[in-house]
């Protein structure tokens, strides 16, 4: 994410985020927090599905074209 080369969201410039908004920068980790499912050993079950559902906020933010598919749940955006 803070290189600027995440492979989901190439071709968006969002490093400017980090200084500028980094609220947006705050629901990404949110979101992937929130998504991301430990078993009872700590292995994490669905990395890349919550790592999708984080930088799809992203890339929404930055290119209003794109569409969130699914939408995004409340408790998948919530702020703890």
């Amino acid at each position: 994410m803070a290189s600027g080369t995440h492979y989901n969201l190439k071709g968006i410039d969002y490093l400017s985020l980090y200084g500028e908004e980094p609220s947006a920068i705050e629901q990404v980790f949110a979101i992937y927090v929130n998504v991301i499912r430990l078993d009872e050993q700590g292995q994490v079950l669905n990395a890349k599905y919550a790592e999708q559902r984080a930088t799809n906020y992203l890339r929404a933010y930055c290119d209003p074209t794109f569409e969130v598919t699914p939408t995004y749940e409340d408790w998948e955006t919530q702020l703890n």
